[in-house]
């Protein structure tokens, strides 16, 4: 009777490990399958790709390039993401153009045994070397732009935390800085930014009617026409209220720069006639002024 329970308890563990084993083949039957139907494992559209195949075997440059064709749409999506976060007068084409040789480099060393999708290690590649290439043409070393960018995130999160503009104390002791220090980095940060002048406004969207910085600059040595307008109006209505011999002493005084005596022998007057009517003439402008100043506030 023992002996008869114990061959039952054997054959019903034999015909588990049985189903077991059936499952597990059937399981990875159609693991194999669904993986047949997606291309195989990751890489193994490249693997199967007769241009992949024949340029590992050969190395040969023509193909290269046909691959660099394939994977130009790469470059142009991974150039414009990161375009999105530089200064406009970073060219879209400059990007691209770095963009190549990172393509380049990507296909050449790529793989096919490694089981990664190519699309993921090309865009590794090129937006390192789009990276490596804003590098080499910034002028600022890393060091002063990496803390430049830590001075604005603490600026910015002392502003949404306090709800106003946080002094240089707390600035500083956000930075975990002195305040003498935190004027060297400002000084410092203040070096960073550079603004092209040939850089359009945002949201300039025709070229053509685009408005430049340049064209909207303030030319200091110029006076403002404004200015030159009230200063006009200013001296004709001055002027209407002075004689003929007035209007003559103030030009040759202040136009023709002859002194009192020369005037004085130029109108037949004294020299100190001359001063007389000059400071006559003056205490009646400055009235003059005024008034009109008067008029024009009120």
């Amino acid at each position: 009777m023992g002996a008869t329970k114990g061959s039952g308890t054997q054959e019903r563990t034999g015909q588990r490990r049985a189903a077991r084993a059936e499952a597990k083949t059937r399981g990875g039957g159609a693991g194999k399958r669904r993986a047949s139907r997606r291309g195989g494992a990751p890489g193994g559209a490249v693997e199967a790709d007769p241009v992949w195949a024949e340029y590992r075997r050969t190395g040969d440059l023509e193909l290269r390039n046909r691959l660099m064709e394939r994977y130009l749409p790469l470059v142009r999506a991974t150039a414009e993401r990161i375009r999105r976060r530089l200064p406009q007068s970073v060219e879209l084409g400059d990007l691209e153009s770095a963009g190549i040789f990172g393509l380049r480099d990507a296909i050449e060393g790529f793989d096919l045994q490694r089981g990664v999708k190519f699309e993921t290690y090309c865009t590794t590649r090129v937006r390192g070397a789009i990276l490596d290439e804003l590098r080499s043409i910034d002028w600022v070393p890393r060091l002063v732009r990496t803390r430049a960018n830590q001075l604005d995130k603490a600026m910015h999160d002392l502003e949404a935390d306090l709800g106003r503009q946080p002094t240089d104390r707390e600035l500083a002791a956000r930075l975990g800085l002195e305040l003498s220090e935190l004027d060297a980095v400002v000084k410092e940060a203040t070096a960073v930014n550079v603004v092209s002048l040939s850089e359009s406004w945002p949201g300039a969207e025709e070229e053509e009617r685009a408005v430049r910085k340049l064209d909207v600059l303030e030319d200091r040595r110029q006076h403002r026409p404004l200015e030159q307008l009230h200063h006009r109006d200013f001296l004709a209505v001055a002027a209407r209220s002075l004689t003929p011999k007035e209007r003559l002493i103030l030009l040759l005084y202040y136009f023709e720069e002859m002194t009192m005596r020369e005037i004085g022998l130029t109108l037949g007057l004294s020299e100190s006639r001359v001063c007389q009517l000059h400071t006559r003439i003056m205490n009646k402008l400055r009235e003059q002024f005024e008034r009109s100043r008067c008029d024009l506030l009120g």
